[in-house]
């Protein structure tokens, strides 16, 4: 696929937006409200400690250093890739390195992000879950790619519903964040002011595909909003969507 302007942002966008659709404001932390809610505690237990998680037909484990020839094979995949923020592939090995020490001892602690294999071959074809980059409305946001030919599978919600198993597993504790006040979900009257914990997921317009697969496990569509690409070709519209833990929807 080539990587000019019209085809990317095309693509990202749907070749049709709806004209209709309405552009929420985009994150602004300078109007983000505290809140008391609950997160797992931190910090995350290290990799050596997690144990490899089994569904039907993957095995979801923590990464490894041996992982970078496969990591290195997914995010080389123009297909993959324009979905990301920056949109292109890692131009070496050396850079998809970086990206993954992110993740490997010591930096384990703050994230909570895994290799997808295939059950039956051991063959690692994805990633996803949490990492502390990802904040954009003050909660913690899931996301995940997978090889392209692995794409239609069904492996994207086998993985979401072994994930919110995981991370709805940790231990929590109470916690004051500062959040975008439309994510907010409140509770009952008579629980001092605590919201719901959230999770989020960003997506791009033309990401049907992952839209569908957020929707059949429980997640809500709550806004849309624009941001210049990381790549800086224009403006991308970003349907986003949130979780709430432990209610128990979508679950496998």
């Amino acid at each position: 696929m080539a990587d000019t302007t019209i085809d990317f942002l095309a693509l990202k966008n749907g070749h049709n937006p709806d004209p209709n659709t309405v552009i929420d404001p985009k994150p602004d932390k300078s109007s983000f409200i505290r809140v008391k809610t609950t997160l797992p505690k931190r910090p995350f237990p290290p990799n050596s400690a997690r144990e490899p998680v089994y569904t039907e037909r993957l095995v979801i484990r923590p990464l490894d250093k041996k992982d970078l020839p496969a990591l290195h094979e997914l995010r080389t995949q123009p297909e993959v890739m324009v979905w990301t923020y920056l949109g292109v592939v890692d131009k070496d090995v050396g850079e998809t390195y970086q990206r993954l020490e992110v993740f490997l001892e010591p930096n384990d602690k703050d994230n909570y992000n895994f290799a997808i294999c295939e059950r039956e071959t051991g063959e690692m074809i994805g990633i996803g879950g949490f990492h502390n980059g990802m904040w954009s409305f003050g909660w913690p946001e899931i996301g995940y790619m997978f090889r392209r030919e692995k794409w239609g599978r069904g492996y994207a919600k086998e993985f979401m519903g072994a994930w919110k198993g995981m991370w709805e597993g940790l231990p929590r504790e109470g916690v004051e964040l500062v959040v975008d006040e439309r994510t907010v979900v409140r509770n009952g009257d008579g629980d001092g002011g605590e919201v719901k914990e959230i999770v989020i997921a960003v997506t791009a317009e033309g990401n049907g595909a992952s839209q569908r697969v957020l929707e059949r496990s429980g997640f809500e569509r709550f806004l849309t909003w624009e941001e210049l690409d990381g790549g800086g070709r224009g403006m991308v519209r970003l349907p986003t969507y949130r979780y709430v833990v432990g209610k128990g929807e979508g679950r496998e």
